[in-house]
């Protein structure tokens, strides 16, 4: 996983707060591909191989996109950056099979793709790629490089 520097702002962090900011800017770097502005040939994202990958390495994953969660038992538990959130308790991650929820807005999902897409507020498709970047392994779920 590598560090990225001048993040470029994510869509729908209205009332985030610095650290919610960041955190939803860690998803997307400035060396992030932009998917939508050149052509290419369609690739069959690999979703099962991409989620076991995450999942694989899912605690620095999670310290990335919410760096200010707190461990309690099975789950990270962190301010939710999409919205104006300030206290703990409503958001929260399972940290061994990846489903998550934020129990204030009935927002949920079953995998880190979902996490992810929902956190970038982008398709399944580009958080998963988003991911895989992240992981640094193809779309197709093989390892870069």
């Amino acid at each position: 996983m590598t560090t990225r520097q001048d993040p470029v702002p994510l869509a729908g962090g209205d009332g985030a707060t610095s650290d919610q900011q960041r955190a939803l800017n860690s998803i997307k770097g400035d060396k992030c591909e932009d998917y939508s502005s050149r052509p290419q040939k369609p690739t069959r994202i690999d979703f099962d191989a991409i989620n076991r990958a995450a999942l694989a390495a899912f605690p620095a994953v999670l310290a990335r996109i919410l760096p200010n969660g707190k461990r309690v038992g099975a789950e990270i538990v962190a301010l939710n950056p999409r919205r104006n959130d300030r206290h703990l308790g409503s958001f929260k991650v399972n940290r061994y099979n990846g489903r998550w929820a934020d129990f204030a807005t009935g927002d949920k999902g079953r995998d880190p793709i979902s996490l992810v897409a929902y956190l970038a507020d982008v398709a399944q498709g580009e958080g998963a790629r988003l991911l895989a970047q992240m992981l640094g392994i193809e779309a197709g779920g093989r390892r870069r490089g």
